[in-house]
């Protein structure tokens, strides 16, 4: 099986994880890597074993490059998304693909010109234990879906060293929603399809902050159920969620290490054995397969225009105080 090689733009913490998770694939590896720093550069090739080149142009004009990973802030995907395509490499971009409907489109309709896959890095729905859980709803197991929860929180806000857009209420509307409350909207997107329109509350509690500390969001989904979802970058990690039927009840906790049932006629719920996986490693596989053997990707364009369309809901939501259809920014 021949390695594809892949391009990193934007070699921060999480380009060093994709780059890391490619390699450990065993079916990719970046063999390239571009920022604007130059020492960014020379620090990040030598930690990942790639060459560090001195312009975006350069490593796109490199015939030997399949794909590119795209982990830069979010206002800059659409752009870079555009720029790889017409070069016709294949992307890969870390969630969300875009902060609007307008610039998901432009990354969609870009690489569709080029025949490119587009893939986006929404890889919490490759958990098994969610996995697990789309069974059971698409099985009848739960009977009726009613009412979905979950909560994504970090104390990522409090790192010295967080780069400096990470604090920016433009590229990172609604507190710590970028960074994790995406996670929770796409797979609740995986389970029970698009959201029909939402409600918003975005706010800084202690008030020590540039970015809103506590998020929460009310979704009503196309297919009937009502969605809650909160987060913030503020407070101890949890990753947490949950689906109720009129049949039963479902719960991934732990960030999918734990799954709960508890059946109608059940006093408690019990605990169920769940596979574990490396969902960035097997993220970065299928992009190589993507590249390779033309696969379409779980998580493409389509996918990230419904999450773009979530998030700009959201901020439109929390600054006017309404309810937001989000059929009319579809």
């Amino acid at each position: 099986m021949e390695t594809v090689r892949l391009g990193a733009v934007g070699l921060g913490w999480f380009g060093g994880v994709l780059a890391e998770s490619a390699r450990a694939s065993g079916e990719a590896e970046v063999v390239a890597c571009f920022a604007r720093s130059e020492d960014g550069r020379r620090a990040f090739a030598e930690a990942h074993g790639c060459t560090p080149v001195e312009s975006l142009d350069a490593l796109l004009d490199d015939p030997t490059i399949g794909g590119v990973d795209v982990a830069t802030p979010h206002s800059t995907h659409a752009e870079l998304v555009e720029q790889a395509a017409a070069a016709g490499k294949h992307v890969f971009v870390e969630k969300p693909l875009a902060l609007t409907v307008t610039d998901a489109r432009r990354a969609i309709d870009a690489t569709a010109r080029a025949g490119v896959s587009l893939q986006v890095g929404h890889n919490r729905r490759r958990q098994p234990a969610n996995r697990r859980i789309r069974s059971m709803i698409e099985s009848g197991e739960l009977g009726t879906v009613v009412q979905l929860e979950g909560f994504h929180s970090s104390p990522g806000a409090h790192k010295p060293d967080l780069p400096a857009w990470r604090t920016d209420p433009d590229e990172c509307p609604a507190g710590g929603m970028t960074a994790l409350g995406v996670h929770t909207v796409d797979t609740f997107n995986y389970l029970v399809g698009p959201a029909a329109r939402l409600a918003a509350f975005s706010k800084k509690v202690t008030g020590s902050s540039t970015l809103d500390e506590a998020t929460a969001v009310t979704i009503e989904y196309e297919s009937g159920p009502i969605g809650q979802i909160g987060t913030s970058y503020f407070v101890p990690g949890l990753v947490s969620l949950a689906v109720y039927g009129t049949d039963m009840n479902v719960w991934n906790e732990e960030d999918g290490a734990q799954l709960f049932t508890q059946a109608r006629a059940d006093k408690s719920r019990s605990q169920q054995a769940v596979d574990q996986i490396d969902t960035i490693q097997d993220e970065m596989a299928e992009f190589a397969r993507c590249i390779r053997d033309g696969v379409q990707p779980q998580t493409g364009g389509a996918e990230g225009l419904e999450v773009a369309a979530v998030l700009e809901g959201i901020a439109m939501s929390v600054e006017s105080g309404r309810a937001i259809d989000l059929s009319s920014l579809r």
